[in-house]
């Protein structure tokens, strides 16, 4: 049963005010065919959770999609006739997913991966990367 205004102490008609901008924020944030999807909640949170479950799945479904990326990383190769900028581009777009769903990969693992899967035309370039600066940093 709903409180009348007069039942609320000052932290709880804060807590409400809260809820309201974080209720209000939230349903600006959306596109407009996501809001059926949220019209029933009533709190703040459970916009959030409606949110986040629509879009990153349940834990078990983003553990899937992380061990799916991680897969592609490890086998990420360059294909034949690739550019560089495609093959970073490719590469950057395994790394943003992961990352958006909580898995970071050092920044040494990742330069250690670029340069071994260049193409042997690069080697030169490699060699000289690799013999030059401290892959460890």
């Amino acid at each position: 049963m709903p409180k009348t205004r007069k039942e609320y102490t000052d932290a709880g008609r804060k807590a409400v005010e809260k809820n309201f901008h974080a209720k209000k924020i939230l349903v600006h944030g959306i596109r407009f065919d996501e809001y059926n999807r949220i019209s029933a909640c009533q709190t703040a949170k459970e916009i959030w959770e409606a949110l986040q479950i629509a879009h990153e799945g349940t834990t078990q479904v983003k553990q899937s999609k992380i061990d799916m990326l991680t897969n592609e990383y490890e086998l990420f190769r360059m294909k034949d006739d690739e550019f560089i900028q495609d093959l970073y581009t490719r590469f950057t777009s395994i790394l943003n997913e992961l990352h958006s769903l909580g898995e970071v990969i050092p920044r040494n693992k990742l330069v250690r991966k670029i340069l071994s899967i260049m193409p042997s035309s690069w080697e030169s370039k490699v060699n000289y990367i690799t013999e030059a600066k401290d892959l460890r940093s």
